[in-house]
């Protein structure tokens, strides 16, 4: 999985932190159910090619806690809400959540916007 977060040059990272301080982010929490943590692993892991492809999204990112296996967490940041309303409207969104969801005990989603310039 090749997915650049960062630069070295700080031109790169100055504007790289412009972008990711315009849109909205979305912070999901999961817990897997017990015995569904490799499965919610390979899910959220095929998620991120055609997420990554969509206009109205910046980022999305899982993370596995490496002292819960259980424990997930994904970062995604969309341009605006509409990004967000496409990407849960999208077939591949929608596939993996049928999947998904009989897999997990928890699932938050909190938004956040940027309020500092």
């Amino acid at each position: 999985m090749a997915f650049l977060c960062c630069g070295r040059s700080p031109h790169y990272r100055l504007s790289l932190q412009q972008s990711l301080n315009d849109g909205i982010v979305f912070a999901i929490n999961i817990v897997a159910s017990d015995g569904g943590a490799d499965a919610v692993a390979e899910i959220l892991a095929r998620l991120i090619a055609p997420t990554m492809a969509e206009e109205g999204v910046k980022c999305f990112m899982p993370y596995r806690s490496p002292t819960n296996p259980n424990a997930f967490f994904v970062y995604e940041l969309y341009v605006n809400a509409a990004g967000w309303d496409a990407h849960n409207a999208s077939a591949h969104f929608q596939s993996a959540v049928k999947e998904f969801v009989p897999k997990v005990a928890v699932r938050e989603r909190i938004p956040f916007i940027p309020y500092v310039d």
